[in-house]
């Protein structure tokens, strides 16, 4: 529905500075989180402390059949952050979930690399198989991320909920955070091979608020601007149904991004299988250099 009314993709994502992703094979259900094997008073204390730091924990586990089996011992861990110029992106592994508790997640949040790990210098791409949460996902995502994992091994996982179903197949590249919406194998291959900041599809990245999503892609879009790390967004301004956002490139260049509100010409579901219901969505309304 969302592809037929041409619904737009910029100002979608997730917002969120860094990523805490914990692998957790075995069913998910609607919450993930909680409705998963992950021990519900681990999660729920996780869930706490992530609270207001800007850090986003999702679900991950090898694409493929997904049997009520015993849990991994030890099982992979990936923390990320996404602000341009700092990104990072660490691997480990923990013998428990309660493990994460020792994690000082303000710091993670506002960019300061844990000790857990060590830095992982290629792309991950999650795609969302939540089929739970929504079945579109699972239909459209988990072939998807099967036979990228066949030759692209563990850069490549099946992730809970990322948002946008209706948008499906989802997914998330770290450490940038860029969200991208309607993939397939070509886009995938592309974001795995490094293909840094891409407008094809692009929902958004996390670091942003979601006008300022709309309007960093707007500017990368206008100038072909493809280094990840080029661009950053400062002040931004609303005023009514319309958002300014400064953006700034590392040679100097600042633009002035104007960002509206528009109403969707017909109703839409917000997931797969969800009753259609009146919709907005963000959309650029111009692009201007400054000085």
């Amino acid at each position: 529905m969302a592809e037929s009314l041409s619904e737009p993709l910029a100002g979608t994502a997730a917002v969120a500075t860094s990523w805490l992703c914990l692998e957790q094979p075995g069913p998910w259900g609607a919450d993930a989180i909680t409705h998963s094997h992950l021990d519900h008073d681990v999660a729920a204390e996780l869930a706490a402390r992530i609270k207001g730091t800007g850090v986003r924990m999702v679900l991950i586990r090898r694409p493929g059949s997904h049997p009520d089996r015993h849990q991994p011992v030890p099982r992979r861990v990936y923390l990320a952050h996404t602000r341009p110029g700092r990104t990072w992106l660490r691997q480990g592994l923990i013998g428990e979930p309660k493990e994460l508790l020792d994690l000082d997640f303000a710091a993670i949040g506002a960019g300061e690399a844990p000790v857990l790990g060590e830095p992982r210098t290629t792309p991950l791409l999650l795609v969302c198989t939540n089929g739970k949460r929504d079945v579109c996902c699972a239909l459209r995502g988990r072939p998807i991320a099967t036979t990228l994992a066949e030759s692209h091994g563990d850069a490549v996982w099946e992730s809970t909920h990322l948002g946008g179903h209706r948008f499906a197949p989802t997914a998330l590249c770290l450490p940038s955070g860029y969200c991208f919406g309607r993939i397939d194998l070509d886009l995938a291959s592309r974001l795995l091979a490094g293909a840094g900041a891409v407008t094809d599809r692009c929902r958004g990245r996390s670091t942003w608020s979601k006008p300022a999503q709309v309007g960093e892609l707007a500017v990368r879009s206008a100038i072909g601007e493809h280094d990840p790390d080029a661009l950053t967004v400062g002040e931004s301004g609303e005023d009514g149904p319309l958002w300014t956002v400064e953006v700034s490139h590392v040679d100097g260049r600042r633009w002035l991004a104007s960002v509206r509100q528009e109403d969707l010409p017909m109703r839409r579901p917000p997931s797969c299988g969800a009753a259609p219901e009146p919709a907005t969505a963000l959309a650029p309304a111009g692009v201007r250099l400054l000085g």
